[in-house]
């Protein structure tokens, strides 16, 4: 069975160290300026296509017939419409990755310096915060309950946002991205370039 987690060492330090244990350094790794990546890359849009054109009784040779084709109509509706809604999300993230990026690396390279072995964990985060946004954006327009195959259930997107959420809370406190997290985080030191093993 695992112990308790291990505490960041700026924890120890404040709190005290009664153990007299040796108190952990941080790994530095060379800091590194990486440039923003492309988030069309990230966030294809794939082809929507045409609308498709709901059939008419009179161009049906019977009513069987214009059963069949209102049938057929109704599931390709459905497969566009889920297009649709997939290229206006990726539209919505693209821009709004973007915006997380421009917000939060600037200050982390100040505050705790940005390495390339953090490259993915910040695309990651920004991943992240979009579609977390824009599921809880598509909740607010289709409401927390909908009519499902056997009536009103939970939308699926609230067990979606919940994963996004989870995964948001780690890059939380992985990059110290709130007041507690960042008492876990060794801050960047600028007083002394001489101690910088990468000069």
């Amino acid at each position: 069975m695992p112990g308790p987690a291990r505490k960041p060492a700026l924890q120890i330090v404040r709190e005290g160290n009664p153990s007299k244990r040796p108190i952990p350094e941080h790994i530095v790794v060379p800091p590194a300026t990486f440039d923003e990546p492309d988030w069309a890359a990230e966030f294809p849009i794939g082809q929507v296509g045409r609308k498709p054109s709901k059939p008419k009784l009179n161009d049906a040779g019977s009513f069987e017939e214009f059963q069949k084709q209102l049938a057929m109509y109704e599931w390709d509706l459905d497969r566009w419409s889920r297009k649709a809604v997939a290229a206006e999300a990726s539209k919505f993230s693209r821009k709004r990755a973007g915006e997380e990026w421009a917000r939060v690396v600037p200050i982390l390279k100040v505050s705790v310096g940005l390495g390339n072995l953090d490259f993915a964990t910040v695309v990651d985060l920004c991943v992240c915060v979009a579609r977390l946004e824009w599921c809880e954006r598509q909740i607010s327009r289709e409401g927390l309950i909908v009519e499902g195959q056997r009536g009103p259930c939970r939308n699926p997107l609230t067990t979606v946002a919940t994963a996004y959420r989870t995964q948001f809370k780690t890059y939380i406190r992985e990059l110290g991205l709130s007041p507690s997290a960042r008492t876990g985080v060794p801050s960047r030191k600028d007083d002394d370039d001489d101690d910088d093993p990468f000069d």
